[in-house]
């Protein structure tokens, strides 16, 4: 998994039923070089098994959680930074805190209030230069996508998203953002060629002026980046922090599909996209197993780059 100096990171997900033990999970992460896990919420005993281990963690505030962060009694975001960052900082690696993750228009407003809470704990514990605060969220939010210089936030979502980008910008914290070719493409097939959405289109599939598009996860990164530079956040850099593509649920999950657009994605997030030249991409794979756990439809539990019994799926 490693690409050369720089490591994608492998999302840690725990919707399925048997999973290894995290000893044995933390161990695999290391044994195939992955050095970045992205945690969607505190779990004690993968906490245990990351001490030492050197892997950079991005930990999530649940969303079941904003509501009671985002009050004005600051104890519950002292209680998630002080119980999980702070009591284990000596011993794991965390990098980011993600307040929220494709969080709902109905609670969308309380993502800002419990990162502003959840950052001022940080700073509390004078971690403000090694832990970022930021949110997750996904294409959902966006609108005119097409072609990607179009890109504007959704008018329901901009007047949440401008004071986030503001935060973000003024506290040098990145926006993750969830991105997924495969769901645009199935979404979309009449009007979206699979090469395109597999990283191997031989050549430009999109213009838009001066930028040319030959793979879908560029041009969706690339619509993240001209939405946040509208809402003024021209310095805000953009985490990927979900993206794969499921080996089973519908015609296009194939695993030669899936194997595809993985090596695909590994050897692309060396350099850049069009509209940010200068990689590489920070992102992660989403998810390190298979989670027969997660909701109807049937692809979501196909997105693991291990079966459950730690078997791989794929060749890197």
């Amino acid at each position: 998994m490693a690409t050369g100096a720089y490591s994608i990171g492998v999302c840690n997900g725990l919707l399925g039923d048997p999973l290894p033990s995290p000893q044995e999970v933390v161990a695999l992460y290391k044994a195939n070089d992955i050095n970045k896990m992205r945690l969607y919420a505190p779990h004690q005993p993968t906490f245990q098994a990351l001490k030492g281990s050197n892997i950079e963690v991005m930990l999530g505030v649940p969303n079941e959680d904003l509501q009671r962060i985002a009050g004005n009694d600051l104890t519950p975001a002292y209680d998630f930074v002080y119980g999980n960052i702070v009591d284990n900082r000596a011993t794991i690696n965390f990098k980011y805190i993600a307040v929220g993750n494709e969080v709902d228009l109905q609670y969308f407003q309380y993502v800002l209030p419990a990162m502003r809470n959840i950052q001022r704990a940080v700073e509390a514990a004078g971690l403000q230069n090694q832990v970022k605060v930021t949110t997750a969220t996904y294409s959902a939010v966006l609108d005119k996508t097409y072609p990607p210089s179009n890109s504007v936030f959704r008018a329901e979502y901009l007047q949440y998203m401008w004071p986030i980008i503001g935060f973000l910008a003024e506290k040098g914290s990145p926006l993750c953002a969830n991105i997924y070719p495969y769901f645009a493409y199935i979404g979309n097939p009449s009007s979206i060629r699979l090469d395109y959405a597999l990283f191997t289109a031989p050549g430009t599939v999109v213009t838009d002026g001066r930028f040319r598009y030959q793979n879908l996860f560029d041009a969706m990164l690339d619509s993240f980046y001209a939405a946040v530079e509208k809402a003024g956040g021209p310095s805000v850099k953009i985490v990927v922090s979900e993206s794969g593509w499921p080996n089973a649920g519908e015609s296009a999950a194939t695993t030669a599909n899936a194997q595809t657009y993985l090596n695909g994605l590994i050897r692309h997030v060396k350099g850049g996209t069009p509209r940010r030249p200068n990689g590489p991409i920070e992102a992660y794979i989403f998810a390190m197993f298979d989670e027969n756990k997660k909701p109807l439809p049937e692809t979501e539990r196909h997105f693991g780059l291990f079966f459950p019994n730690k078997q791989p799926k794929y060749l890197f």
